[in-house]
């Protein structure tokens, strides 16, 4: 069945067409939270509650944006939210994250020639509102306009912010 057929019938209480939807996009939202948090932990987390949130609000979903989009939005709403709330544990985050930059950079310098785990190195250091915009723009493809949709914030900040990520990253990389 194709996804705006599922999308249809989820709307209007299809309990089934639902299920298919969130287990079509689950590992999609899980790898963009993961990207944007390097905490595998907060990122399963972050999937749950943004699965749970399509649960209670797929009602509300009105079409003018892909659903993917529709999700990374959500996700990206509660990462913000949470983040707001949890900023007592920022050090213990930090930790977390240099542990699991470890273990990727481990991993990719184990399974690949690429200048992978330098990426990682200049993307970990980056704070996450540039970080965010750089990974929607190029690696998922995102138009400036929908990132702004996304993290609620004016189109030219994304550029901007997009543009200064690039900037760092370059030099990071040299």
């Amino acid at each position: 069945m194709e996804e705006h057929e599922l999308i249809r019938q989820a709307m209007v209480g299809d309990t089934t067409a639902l299920s298919q939807l969130l287990q079509q996009h689950y590992a999609f939202v899980y790898k963009y939270l993961l990207k944007i948090t390097l905490n595998p932990s907060q990122a399963e987390d972050l999937t749950q509650d943004t699965m749970a949130r399509c649960i209670e609000k797929i009602k509300l979903y009105n079409g003018t944006s892909k659903f993917s989009s529709w999700l990374i939005t959500i996700a990206t709403r509660l990462m913000i939210d949470q983040g707001r709330r949890r900023l007592w544990e920022r050090k213990w985050q930090k930790n977390e994250q240099q542990v699991t930059l470890r273990q990727l950079q481990w991993q990719t310098a184990h399974h690949t020639n690429e200048a992978w785990p330098d990426v990682l190195d200049a993307l970990a250091a980056m704070p996450r509102e540039s970080r965010i915009p750089l990974i929607l723009k190029h690696y998922y493809g995102y138009t400036y306009e929908e990132i702004g949709g996304m993290l609620a914030i004016a189109e030219g900040t994304v550029k901007s912010r997009v543009h200064n990520a690039l900037k760092q990253l370059r030099k990071e990389l040299k």
